[in-house]
């Protein structure tokens, strides 16, 4: 009979996780309970599908946010301040819903308001109980395990620096074991860490008690040494862990997944699938819907604007690359007296004779984007994402930057992390381009739903005072 390896790299809840995540879920309704009793108004319908629908999506947002990824490995601080961005998006996702069902007017504004700021307060006020209790404990003694690495490796001196300065974490280092001779140990400079042994000291202190934690440091060519190490450690009680240094691939939101019963790891991938890749396009839908509902008047003065101002049509399209490089027509309000879409496009410059005078305040104030808004709406693009450049820049630089590409693995937005961040405009430099990508790319492996709304803001402060746009 063959025995099934696909467990070992699916992720699963800790039990404390698994408790935390019913402690909030309960916290929520009880938030809502308590601000009907506050506001002196009745528990209906209403507030039991607003309950029920809170949940749902608080669940989903939670994973998005990436809100319990172990106790053990989240400062404090880190944590509530994605728990209030969890909760903020969940509560703008509420007012949506209730906005297209038409149900906005069954629910008191005074028990919404109350409820907004109630739910995320008590789960605060939990989590800070909780911390306190652990702290005193791990203080004493209780609720701390030992952990020894083997190797001593870069990897290895970054987990014990980690270890021994986040105290919190409740974690004890053992010491370091490598089975190599002294004189093979080339550890870096600052390692004051004391070596205790090879392998054989290891397996006797793990079977001792004395080490609760194993984690393996080794390089990925040590695949014998390590493979030895973990039959030998099977005889023990000690939990292990496989700590890889991958610093020489440059991943873009590595993940462990399975291919039946062969464990594979993502170098490469699309960071929008499953439960993100719902919510991404949930908030694609919801921003894209208010924000075109906004904006409408404004694009018929604006097109007016850009009729009365020059010739040509109102709008340019031009060819991008979109997800996955497939070619995208991107919509914009004119701004030259050209419409140029060819096998060479020249980049705005400042003082572009080509720019007519309206079309230089539309660029100033990105108002000649708004028109994307529609085809975020329709799925072409993101209102958040790597800026799409004309076909001809993306063939330039896709052979001149490295990971240039990779951009295209998510959709292109209307507005991104380099460009809040002052890589917006010309690129007269290849180094301007490549601090862009370096952005768009750091966007990718770092996404999470409140890294969207903190650049739709920072957005919102610059559009009227950028200088690199022309």
């Amino acid at each position: 009979m063959k025995k099934s390896t696909g467990g070992m790299v699916r992720p699963y809840e800790s039990e404390l996780s698994f408790a935390a995540r019913l402690v909030d879920l309960g916290l929520i309704g009880l938030a809502l309970w308590l601000s009907t009793i506050v506001q002196l108004e009745r528990w209906d319908n209403v507030e039991s599908l607003a309950a029920m629908a809170a949940v749902v999506l608080f669940y989903g947002c939670s994973h998005t946010m990436r809100l319990y990824r172990g106790y053990r490995g989240t400062p404090l601080l880190v944590e509530l301040r994605n728990l209030w961005l969890t909760w903020v998006s969940v509560f703008f996702l509420l007012v949506f819903l209730a906005f297209i069902t038409k149900t906005s007017a069954d629910h008191s504004r005074r028990v919404s308001i109350t409820w907004m700021l109630l739910a995320p307060s008590l789960m605060s006020v939990w989590r800070l109980l909780l911390e306190f209790i652990t702290h005193e404990a791990r203080a004493r003694g209780f609720n701390s395990r030992s952990a020894a690495i083997v190797g001593v490796s870069t990897i290895g001196a970054r987990l014990a620096q980690r270890i021994t300065k986040s105290s919190w974490m409740g974690l004890r280092l053992a010491g370091f074991y490598d089975d190599r001779s002294l004189a093979r140990l080339k550890p870096e400079v600052g390692f004051d860490y004391e070596v205790k042994g090879g392998f054989e000291k290891l397996v006797e202190a793990a079977r001792a008690g004395e080490v609760d934690i194993v984690y393996i440091a080794l390089p990925p060519r040590a695949e014998p040494r390590t493979a030895e190490l973990i039959r030998r450690l099977a005889d023990t009680t000690a939990s292990v862990y496989l700590a890889y240094d991958f610093g020489g691939f440059d991943l873009l939101r590595a993940r462990w997944s399975s291919v039946g019963e062969i464990p594979v790891m993502s170098v490469v991938e699309n960071p929008f699938y499953g439960t993100d890749g719902f919510l991404k396009r949930l908030e694609d839908l919801v921003l894209g819907t208010l924000i075109s509902c906004l904006i409408a008047l404004p694009m018929l003065v604006i097109a007016l604007g850009v009729k009365l101002t020059s010739p040509g049509p109102v709008f340019f399209r031009q060819r991008r690359y979109g997800i996955n490089g497939e070619e995208i027509r991107v919509l914009k309000f004119r701004t030259m007296t050209v419409c140029e879409d060819g096998p060479s496009v020249v980049q705005a410059r400042q003082g572009d004779q080509r720019i007519t005078r309206f079309g230089a305040f539309l660029r100033r104030t990105s108002l000649d984007e708004l028109p994307q808004f529609l085809q975020v709406i329709t799925g072409e693009m993101s209102v958040v994402g790597p800026r799409p450049h004309a076909v001809a820049h993306n063939e330039q630089y896709r052979s001149l930057i490295q990971g240039y590409m990779l951009r295209h693995k998510v959709k292109p937005g209307i507005t991104g992390w380099a460009q809040v961040n002052g890589w917006r405009g010309e690129t007269d430099t290849l180094e301007k381009m490549e601090k862009r990508v370096e952005y768009d790319l750091d966007y990718i492996r770092n996404w999470t739903l409140g890294l969207d709304l903190q650049i739709v803001v920072m957005t919102v402060r610059q559009v009227f005072g950028h200088q690199n746009a022309y």
